[in-house]
């Protein structure tokens, strides 16, 4: 039977791969949510643009024509 009892208050050593991998795991998964954010963005981003481009099409706006400024005396 092994002694159990220095086990209790001792931690055991961890290897410094699984230490590497858990690193590696968590940047990955920051990195992934990252991504899908950026792409929600710009997909609400250009919904928004082609929106914008649809109501000038249908309500063009006429440029007035400006005359000269009168000069102050």
């Amino acid at each position: 039977m092994k002694d159990v009892g220095n086990r209790l208050f001792k931690a055991e050593k961890k290897n410094p791969a699984d230490r590497a991998d858990q690193a590696t795991l968590a940047s990955r998964a920051i990195i992934e949510q990252e991504a899908a954010a950026r792409v929600k963005k710009t997909a609400r981003l250009k919904q928004m643009r082609l929106e914008k481009e649809a109501e000038e099409a249908a309500n063009p706006v006429v440029p007035t024509k400006k005359g000269k400024a009168q000069k102050r005396k």
